[in-house]
């Protein structure tokens, strides 16, 4: 009677796993070692990105580096930060919310060595280089077998009452700010370094056997390998589907063990028919299933390193019938090319091993085991024993023929779309007192700010105040998204603020080649675009031409907006130039007690890693007093009498709709008149924008200036020289 000794246990492309495994050794190797008793839930490539924070999932543990997303292990709630940028008289405090958070993440159960870049919602939070690009304290524990406590999760949770999870390596994010990610915990995935090189899928499948796997396979080495699943069964299976490797048992039945087998070279040469027991007859048996019980086609989807570790598809057909197509999740990196040898040599196997050949050996032949390579004497290729039976003094040997080893395949990752992995650079501020955008009438004044990076991987900064010279800071929250800021290779010179520059021009460097600029129409300036501050002054700009790198050339200038025409012409080379919009452009309100003193501001980004950008600035309160009165004109009215006339401007009516008046804005109306030099000189009020001189007030001719009184303070002065009466 024939006595079947291996029992299949599962069947996956290119071969059975257990059909290696006895129902006297392979038995206990599968119910108790390998593969426990229970259903099996094999890997799932987009698994492994995704993170997770629910108990009882799998944490996979990683092999060379691979790109994962880890469990959230421990958390806090969110960390509201308040910062008030208003305390100005009358005027309710603005108070804005930033929010952060902390928390950790395990990302292997074996241990690693480091973690390289790191992505949150797809986009670099960690470049190659180490620095963040967002706000964070970060600390990584190795998975190492006497890493500490960490102190974060012992002064939340009690010292007594944490883990220090060794032998799994986790990562500790404190403070992460989340305003780039609203204002929640990012999606994150880690690149995880836990081999410097690429690691032989046989020491994968014996590290994860715990020893009940001996022997290599030939087949290339991978660049990161997870091990995710619910038995350790689920974790091999790829890597032998992968390889077209097999199992076969020890030498001995004693250990239990299985030896991994992979390749085509044959152990032994055998006859078929070689029998010497009296009255035995040779077997000779050869089947050829249907080419349609195959794959005509086989994809394998794996990580690729080129594509920053994103999944990748390369797939392999066979010419013939048959409609069946065969998919393989390898959870392990490797490149387009070996990708796609895989493909192609899974197809391979499964043409071979159409053929099956049964042979009959004396019981001589008892040292072959199954899963050994032999060759058949009158017959091409090499086989694998996958069956084996002994009945009165015959070996009978089931052989499926094994695929020749082809050639590796060559194959395009495709359009590779990475996160950028831009440096951040140090901060660059730009801050003035300045009016705002609309036709708001503020009430405390107001400090605009303008950052940005020397590099483009800038994201925002963290702002400080003082108001007493640095004695005492007050958080400001983070700066607006980043602006363009630049220096100024030539100066706009002198112009006039109630026409159209068409013939100024001048050029401005700017920080870098990401920062650009564009033209605008005349609408478009009416409507306020390209307002930019240079050096003091606030310019509009029609025109903006790209001459270098980082250079521009920009023409068609409005001069003076917004009140500045007092500084026109007042530039120097390497003054600052910075496109002011609302977008980029942080405001901060300032009690009224700071006017006539100084603020200092400091600018912390994630680049910033020799100290803070400072600025320092006086606060004159140019935006809470009346603009200038303007087209300021004398009229003879006879006997030396002249009238004085006016037009008042207004901090809520930028646009002049009518042509005619401008709202007031101010408690009041009212101007202050003077006659002759500032200082000291004798003044007159007045409520309407007209006033009287008589001869004895132009004196033999005088410089006359007139502000205007706002509920804040006086504008700054228009002046007119009045000749002198000759009578």
């Amino acid at each position: 009677m024939a006595t079947l000794v291996l029992t299949v246990v599962g069947t996956v492309i290119g071969g059975p796993i257990g059909g290696a495994i006895g129902a006297a050794v392979g038995s206990v190797i599968d119910h108790t070692v390998l593969f426990p008793p229970q259903g099996r839930s094999g890997p799932r490539l987009s698994a492994l990105q995704v993170q997770t924070s629910s108990y009882g999932t799998p944490l996979q543990r990683i092999f060379g580096t691979m790109r994962v997303g880890g469990c959230v292990i421990w958390s806090t709630e969110l960390i509201e930060s308040a910062a008030t940028s208003s305390s100005g008289k009358g005027q309710a405090s603005l108070t804005a919310y930033s929010y952060s958070v902390s928390f950790a993440v395990a990302l292997s159960a074996r241990p690693i060595q480091r973690v390289g870049r790191i992505w949150a919602d797809g986009k670099l939070l960690r470049g190659a280089d180490g620095v963040f690009k967002s706000a964070t304290g970060f600390r990584l524990y190795p998975g190492n077998e006497d890493q500490p406590i960490d102190p974060l999760l012992a002064a939340a949770e009690g010292g007594m009452l944490t883990p220090a999870h060794r032998g799994v390596a986790y990562a500790v994010f404190e403070h992460l700010q989340l305003a780039d990610y609203g204002n929640r915990i990012p999606s994150l995935t880690f690149e995880v370094v836990a081999d410097d090189a690429a690691v032989p899928i046989g020491t994968i499948i014996r590290e994860l056997a715990g020893g009940a796997v001996t022997g290599s396979v030939d087949a290339p080495d991978l660049t990161g390998f997870a091990a995710y699943g619910d038995s350790v069964r689920s974790a091999i299976e790829p890597l032998t589907q992968a390889s077209g490797a097999w199992f076969a048992p020890a030498p001995g039945l004693k250990d239990a063990r299985l030896v991994l087998r992979g390749g085509i070279v044959p152990e032994r040469a055998i006859d078929d028919g070689d029998v010497t027991a009296a009255g035995s007859q040779s077997a000779r048996g050869r089947s050829i299933a249907a080419l349609e019980t195959v794959a005509r086609a086989v994809t394998v989807s794996h990580y690729d390193p080129a594509r920053d570790f994103q999944i990748g598809l390369q797939r392999a057909w066979r010419p013939g019938p048959g409609t069946r197509e065969d998919r393989l999740e390898l959870v392990a990196a490797v490149d387009a090319g070996a990708a796609k040898t895989i493909a192609e040599r899974t197809i391979a196997r499964g043409e071979a091993g159409r053929e099956r050949r049964s042979v009959t050996l004396g019981w001589d032949a008892l040292a072959l085991s199954p899963g050994a390579c032999v060759t058949i004497r009158g017959v091409a290729g090499v086989w694998r024993v996958a069956r084996w039976g002994f009945e009165r003094h015959v070996v009978t040997l089931e052989c499926v023929r094994l695929a020749a080893r082809t050639a590796a395949a060559r194959a395009s990752p495709g359009r590779v779309l990475s996160a950028p992995d831009l440096a951040a650079g140090t901060t660059l501020l730009a801050v003035a007192e300045m009016l705002p955008f609309d036709d708001s009438v503020l009430t405390s004044p107001r400090v605009t700010i303008v950052a940005a990076g020397t590099q483009p991987g800038w994201r925002r900064a963290a702002v400080l105040y003082s108001l007493d010279d640095g004695l005492h800071w007050i958080s400001a929250g983070a700066t607006a998204a980043a602006g363009v800021i630049g220096r100024l290779v030539t100066v706009p010179g002198t112009g006039g603020a109630s026409l159209v520059d068409r013939a100024g021009r001048f050029l401005v460097e700017l920080a870098h080649g990401d920062m650009t600029l564009e033209s605008a129409t005349d609408a478009a300036l009416a409507a306020g675009a390209n307002l930019a501050l240079v050096g003091d002054e606030i310019v509009q700009f029609g025109i903006a031409e790209q001459i270098g790198a980082t250079r521009w050339q920009l023409s068609t200038l409005l001069r003076g907006r917004r009140g500045s025409e007092r500084v026109i012409g007042t530039q120097a080379v390497g003054d600052r130039f910075a496109l002011l919009t609302p977008q980029s452009t942080m405001t901060l309100d300032l009690p009224m007690t700071a006017i006539g003193g100084t603020v200092r501001i400091l600018a912390t980004g994630v680049g910033d890693l020799t100290g803070p950008a400072s600025a320092v600035l006086a606060v004159n309160g140019v935006s809470v007093v009346p603009l200038s009165p303007v087209l300021l004109q004398c009229s003879e009215v006879g006997n030396g009498n002249a009238v004085l006339a006016w037009v008042r401007r207004s901090r809520n009516g930028w646009q002049w709709r009518d042509g005619i008046d401008a709202p007031l804005a101010e408690e009041r109306e009212e101007y202050r008149v003077t006659f002759g030099d500032e200082a000291g000189a004798p003044s007159a009020v007045t409520v309407s924008p007209r006033w009287t001189l008589t001869a004895a007030d132009r004196g033999s001719g005088r410089m006359i200036a007139v502000r205007q009184a706002g509920t804040n303070g006086e504008s700054p002065p228009a002046r007119l020289w009045i000749p002198g009466w000759a009578g």
